[in-house]
């Protein structure tokens, strides 16, 4: 018997019981859809979180204090920000944005919100690619003059004033007034990731009114410092040179650590592509249960389509049928129903994907070859493994105690 009578003869024998068929894919089906809906999903995450951290700049490189070496305490200044923004002492650097930031209570009328207040320069603005959708940035008079004004974020400024012109309006920054001058565009991401709801205000005005922190030797700190490097291809000598100027600056010796951490995105790359592979494969393993669960059906539907089929076993091999023969026949019903199954998972994984994503904003599924490869592979895997056992059963029966079967 070749190839061609087996497959047709599988086919029959599937058909006969139909019902039993479906039920028996049912579980293949649940478990490719769920691997092709998961899959898809991490991959749209990550990409979305890829392009979200590309918006933002491919040179920039953020400052941070290491509160580890320095007991707490914060260890960047101003002038530290000043020192890196010299082109003689950092020709790689282009840009440069000290930042001090914390929640604070932010009111306006009877409205009342704690989100994140950040001071900052008019530099922080370009250097993240913040783009204001209404009214100005800072300008230095407004920093050398501490002056009480605000920037909002696109998500608070709507919260707030809604379809209302809010540019010259005041807002109260615990219990200050601070007059708004501008509004930024939305940004992508989730509340609180966004930066939607921050406020923005001078950064000297926020050091004097608001974040009076020091460092041990008595200057005012700040929380972090934005670099954007000259290019892209200049952010590993912009990284050496705020080492060397930061560690001359601390006066810290040859052999101590850092009081500093500096991050670039290519480290936001790593970090967040190794969570979302992590929460993609960990996804992938919980959708292959399914699948295995789904094999465990093929397997038991299979050796009851063996017992049943005992007496037609027997007269094949009775008139010249070899074990070869049984034995393919049984594997490709195996393989037929895990396929089968398999191919109306991926429709039905590729629709559960589109649909998830009506309730997700910002996020659309990724579903590449590879994804699609691995869910008919491990469909077609399920169906050899647990086909395996019933078929070689099949084949292994005597003739003679076959035909006795009843």
């Amino acid at each position: 018997m070749n190839i061609s009578e087996s497959f047709l003869s599988a086919l029959d024998s599937l058909l006969a019981n139909k019902l039993r068929s479906a039920l028996t894919m049912l579980g293949v089906i649940i478990g490719v859809a769920a691997v092709i809906a998961l899959l898809s999903l991490g991959n749209g995450f990550s990409a979305y979180i890829t392009s979200e951290i590309q918006a933002i700049g491919t040179n920039l490189i953020v400052v941070i204090p290491n509160t580890e070496v320095t007991n707490g305490a914060l260890s960047l200044t101003a002038e530290d920000a000043a020192a890196l923004a010299d082109p003689i002492l950092a020709p790689a650097i282009a840009r440069v944005s000290p930042t001090v930031q914390g929640n604070q209570q932010v009111s306006y009328g009877n409205q009342n919100k704690r989100t994140g207040v950040l001071g900052v320069t008019a530099d922080h603005f370009p250097i993240n690619n913040i783009q204001l959708d209404l009214g100005n940035a800072f300008s230095e008079g407004d920093l050398i003059g501490r002056a009480r004004v605000a920037v909002l974020g696109n998500g608070i400024a709507q919260e707030f004033f809604g379809e209302n012109y809010p540019i010259g309006e005041s807002i109260k920054i615990n219990g200050a007034a601070y007059e708004i001058i501008g509004v930024v565009e939305a940004r992508g991401g989730p509340p609180g990731v966004s930066g939607n709801d921050d406020v923005f205000i001078p950064l000297t005005t926020a050091q004097s009114r608001i974040f009076p922190n020091r460092t041990t030797d008595g200057k005012r700190a700040i929380s972090s410092i934005s670099v954007q490097a000259a290019s892209e291809e200049q952010v590993d000598a912009a990284i050496d040179q705020i080492t060397l100027i930061l560690r001359d600056r601390h006066d810290i010796a040859y052999s101590a650590d850092d009081d500093f951490r500096i991050f670039s995105q290519s480290d936001l790359f790593a970090t967040f592509g190794s969570i979302t592979s992590a929460l993609t494969l960990f996804l992938g393993a919980i959708a292959g249960i399914s699948l295995l669960v789904g094999g465990i059906g093929i397997m038991n539907i299979m050796l009851v389509s063996v017992t049943e089929r005992t007496r037609e076993i027997g007269i094949r091999k009775a008139v010249g049928a070899l074990r070869r023969d049984i034995l393919s026949q049984f594997l490709i019903e195996s393989l037929f129903l895990s396929l089968l199954g398999g191919s109306i998972g991926i429709g039905l994984g590729i629709g559960i994907s589109f649909l998830v994503v009506n309730f997700v904003d910002n996020v659309t599924p990724v579903i590449d070859a590879s994804t699609i490869l691995l869910a008919t592979g491990f469909s077609a895997g399920v169906g050899l493994v647990f086909g395996i056992y019933p078929a070689w059963r099949a084949a292994r029966l005597q003739p003679i105690e076959a035909l006795r079967y009843e």
